[in-house]
Parts: C-alpha cells; sequence; structure tokens
C-alpha cells in the first residue's frame, strides 16, 4: 500500500508487538495530526512497560487527543470503525475474519515496505533455514561492499527504516509464511529454501501453508530471480508458475568440512547464499571469506560444551520433527538423550518416531507437555506394531516427562553416559511453557553450566 494511499484512511494498527509498535511510531511521524487506532488483547496493565510509556505520552497530551485505544477482551469489535488495518503477523486471520468487510483493507508492515522501498528487497523463506541462510547473505553483501540491511524476522523491523532508504539499498528480508500471508508483491530476488507442514494451528492446512509462502515469487516479473530448492518436491512443483529467472540451488562443490556449520542440512543454506552473491557479482574469492568468518547462530544446533563429560547441544529453535532428525543425523552416534515436546501445532510425528525407534543409540527421552506425550503414545503404538508383525529386535528407549527446563536438563546429566551426547531439539514449538524458543534454549544452557558446575 502507497503511503499517499493511508493519509486520507482512518487507520488501525493492530498488535503491539516489536512490529506493531514500529508501526505507530513511523505513522505518527509521517502523519503527526492523524488520530491513530491502536488495538491489542491486551489490558493496558499487561502491556510491555515501553510500549506503556509511548502510548502514554501519546495519549495523554490533551492539546490533541491523536490516539484511540481499543485495549482488552473485546479489542477486535474496533474493527469496524476503521478503514485500513495493519495487523501484525502473529494474529491469526481467522480470528480477525468475523469481525471485518470486503470493503476494509487489510495489510500489513511487509506490505507497506515492499510498496514503498526505493531499494533492493532479497526476501528468504522456508521452513527452516530462513535465519541462518539470511544472516548469511547480509554478511556475504556486506563483505562484497553492498549497502546491505539485515531485516524482516530476524532483524529489525522495517518500516522506519524508510526515511533513509536510497535505491542503493539492499534489504536482506527474512520473510515467515505469517508475513507472506495476502501478500501482494514479492522481492526482486527471492529464495524458497523448503517446506514441511508447520503452523498448522494457525492456517486451515497445510495446502493453504503452501500458498502463503509461495507470495514470495508470487508478483515478481521476469526481470526478478527466483533461486529455489530443486531437492524439494513441493516447492519444484509450485515454482512452475514463477514469471521469474529461476536458479535451482547447487549443492556442486560444497562440503560440509568447508564451512562453519554442523549439518548436511546447512549446505543448502550456503549454497544458496552463494547464488544472490553471484547475482550482486561478488568475487569467490569474498564469498568464501565471508562463509569461513561466518559465525553460527544461537539455538540452531549450537555446541554448548562438555560438562561431567557429557556434550550438549541446543537447537531450541527446532520445532518441527525434520528438523530433529537432521540434527540427529548431523550429531550421529553419540547422540543419547534427546529433550523433545512442547505446543502442539497439529503436526505428524510418525517420521520423528520411526527415526528414533530405528536408532539404537538414543536412550532416553525427556519429554515436555503436550506434545511430549503424543511422541510416547505415537512412539509405544509403532514399537508395538513392529515388534507383533516384523519381529524386529527392539527396545524402548527410557523416558521421562517434565515440566520444567531444570529437571530436564537435572535428568539429562542422571541418564547420559560419559562421551555421549544431550540434544535439546524439541520437534515442537516452545508455546506450552516457554515464552518462545530464546528464553528455552537460554535456560537449557543455564541449567547445563548451572549442574555442570557442581561437584
Amino acid at each position: 500500500m502507497k503511503l499517499n494511499e493511508l493519509k486520507n484512511k482512518k487507520i488501525l494498527i493492530l498488535g503491539l508487538g516489536k512490529e506493531g509498535m514500529d508501526n505507530f511510531k513511523f505513522l505518527r511521524r509521517i502523519f503527526s495530526k492523524k488520530v491513530l487506532g491502536v488495538a491489542d488483547r491486551l489490558e493496558f496493565k499487561k502491556l510491555d512497560e515501553k510500549v506503556k510509556k509511548i502510548i502514554f505520552a501519546v495519549s495523554c497530551d490533551r492539546r490533541k487527543i491523536s490516539i484511540k485505544l481499543h485495549l482488552g477482551e473485546n479489542y477486535l469489535k474496533a474493527l469496524k470503525d476503521y478503514e485500513v488495518i495493519i495487523k501484525s503477523p502473529g494474529i491469526l486471520p481467522k480470528v480477525i475474519a468475523p469481525f471485518v468487510t470486503k470493503k476494509q483493507r487489510i495489510t500489513s508492515q511487509t506490505e507497506i515496505f515492499f510498496e514503498n522501498c526505493p531499494g533492493k528487497i532479497v526476501g528468504i523463506t522456508g521452513t527452516k533455514g530462513k535465519s541462518t541462510t539470511a544472516s548469511l547473505i547480509y554478511q556475504i553483501l556486506k563483505k562484497g561492499g553492498i549497502k546491505a540491511h539485515l531485516v524482516g524476522n530476524i532483524g529489525k523491523p522495517v518500516l522506519n527504516l524508510l526515511f533513509s532508504a536510497t535505491p542503493k539499498d539492499v534489504y536482506v528480508y527474512e520473510l515467515s509464511s505469517h508475513q507472506l500471508y495476502n501478500l501482494k508483491k514479492s522481492p526482486q530476488i527471492a529464495v524458497f529454501l523448503n517446506i514441511y507442514p508447520e503452523h498448522l494451528d494457525y492456517y486451515k492446512n497445510f495446502k493453504e501453508y503452501i500458498k502463503a509462502k509461495t507470495n514470495i515469487f508470487r508478483w515478481q516479473t521476469k526481470k526478478d530471480y527466483l533461486i529455489y530448492n530443486s531437492q524439494d518436491q513441493i516447492i519444484k512443483e509450485v515454482v512452475k508458475k514463477s514469471k521469474a529467472k529461476k536458479i535451482p540451488i547447487k549443492l556442486d562443490g560444497i562440503k560440509i568440512e568447508d564451512i562453519p556449520l554442523k549439518g548436511e542440512f546447512n549446505l543448502q543454506n550456503v549454497a544458496a547464499a552463494i547464488e544472490v552473491a553471484k547475482i550482486f557479482g561478488i568475487s569467490d574469492e569474498k564469498i568464501t571469506k565471508a562463509i569461513r568468518n561466518f559465525k553460527p547462530l544461537p539455538h540452531r544446533l549450537e555446541l554448548v560444551g562438555t560438562f561431567k563429560g557429557i556434550t550438549f547441544y541446543n537447537d531450541a529453535l527446532s520445532t518441527i520433527p525434520e528438523t530433529t532428525i537432521f540434527a540427529l543425523e548431523a550429531l550421529g552416534k553419540r547422540a543419547q538423550t534427546i529433550i523433545l515436546g512442547g505446543y502442539d501445532r497439529k503436526i505428524n510425528f510418525k517420521k520423528l518416531v520411526k527415526y528414533i525407534l530405528k536408532n539404537k543409540n538414543i536412550k532416553n527421552l525427556i519429554l515436555f507437555p503436550t506434545t511430549g506425550e503424543k511422541i510416547w503414545r505415537v512412539l509405544k503404538l509403532t514399537f508395538h506394531h513392529w515388534s507383533k508383525n516384523y519381529a524386529m529386535a527392539l527396545k524402548l528407549p527410557r523416558h521421562f516427562f517434565v515440566d520444567n527446563m531444570r529437571d530436564a536438563v537435572k535428568l539429562a546429566y542422571e541418564h547420559t553416559q560419559k562421551g555421549k551426547i544431550c540434544l535439546l531439539s524439541c520437534a515442537s514449538s516452545s508455546f506450552s511453557i516457554f515464552r518462545d524458543y530464546k528464553e528455552k534454549g537460554n535456560l537449557f544452557k543455564k541449567y547445563v553450566k548451572k549442574y555442570g558446575k557442581r561437584v
């Protein structure tokens, strides 16, 4: 949506998280006298202190009423009074659907930025690997002398960057499916890494999730570029409709020992970053140097250290079964204890369960609610089915149900042998117990180090 289209519209900012507050500050700056609506499910007293200070300062200025607050349980009832609604990505479309009409415009920070950015946008999406790939692209472009910015799902909110944006700026934009949902403009360079079932509590089904992801290339032209994973059968099929110059990701010549990232799956991320660098004409020497100097991001198969003879890995960002399997494959036979489970997003765990049963090195499962119970049920059913019908010599791993990280790590120390690995890779999102993956990963590291020091 162009900024001049917002000038005479009644605008509501829906959601007061990091992105919502960036929207508020941006619009307040360009429309200093406009009355802005602000809506959030949290009551004023429960909002973040920084948010409260900004809103309080504006709403208590009696010289001009420039903000209307719609906070608390009935916040969605205010939607009918506005022409344009700028929605935060985390708010489910199906939640607001009963409160809006076809005459209203639902937009987002991402769409507004895409429509008004004078620079070039490199968009990266995929169920997993987005952050690593975006960060690596950013580092390579900077090493190549490009005026690059890391933004979106991993970096800072973007709207206030429009004030200083120029045609020479390049924005490396990590794009979640929520940010891509209903988007009507695509980046000039799109990177599509992979796709697995995820966020099935947000979308009607996997098909709708795929549709949201394809917006990264849906609106591209013949002048644009699409870098995609040709080994992913779903992606291979959907990109056939793309009008852009299609570049399949090539793994030729890249070896895992040449990159500072653990796991074969990271070769795909590195290869995608190299293809982007080539579009910008960056030399092989600078690309290689940037890759070798790249530091792995926290919470992504992060080595915490070896304590009391046990090596601990923090893979807190693993929210689907596939990434837990990738992590176990990367760690090999030493992986003995896995901490699993979390919020239930209606994902199928059969593939992970089969992998665990076939891997005789995995001896201990430490399980968080609620998917921990689900994983154990599926595992027992599969075990009994295989034992009865295929006469397979199987043994169930030990299992422990816990509801906090302290007990999880304590059990890991008690039951993991010296020389072996304990892996935190939950195959589920964090929200049943933890605020987010960062809190989960940081607590894991805290207790690993705490119990590791005890004699």
